[in-house]
């Protein structure tokens, strides 16, 4: 397989897990709890598919990095970007596996409470995936 193809199928999976993730939302205030549970779970999958294609495609390169090809205060802000999608993506499969649970055993309470911390985590991650993806690739200048 062509791993190569990959990243812009992997932008698409996060920005559909960001579509996802606001229809679950506005569902939940509207109390509209079962169609709630149904886009959410399917908001995990895509996530998770995510992920699985993600890695292949880092294994498939030896890990290797894309540089993003810019220099001062343009480098800088990109570095912060990626870092904090990088450290808050690392809290998304733990959140959303909580969540999932406490709203399978239907504890909406505490539900409620972590959903107002992961929710917002979760979706930055999927937005901030996109972004990454478009500076890296259609965005990222060529070196002179």
């Amino acid at each position: 397989m062509d791993f190569s193809v990959l990243p812009p199928i992997n932008a698409g999976l996060n920005a559909t897990a960001t579509v996802l993730l606001v229809m679950g939302r506005r569902l939940a205030k509207r109390g509209e709890f079962e169609r709630h549970r149904r886009v959410m779970l399917s908001a995990f999958a895509v996530s998770s598919l995510f992920l699985l294609l993600y890695v292949g495609h880092k294994v498939s390169r030896n890990f290797e990095n894309t540089t993003f090809n810019v220099e001062g205060w343009a480098k800088t802000a990109y570095l912060v970007l990626l870092g904090s999608h990088v450290l808050l993506a690392m809290t998304v499969p733990i959140i959303a596996i909580l969540l999932i649970r406490l709203g399978l055993k239907d504890e909406r309470e505490k539900h409620r409470r972590i959903a107002r911390v992961g929710w917002p985590i979760w979706i930055y991650v999927s937005v901030t995936g996109v972004l990454i993806y478009l500076l890296l690739y259609p965005f990222n200048p060529s070196i002179a």
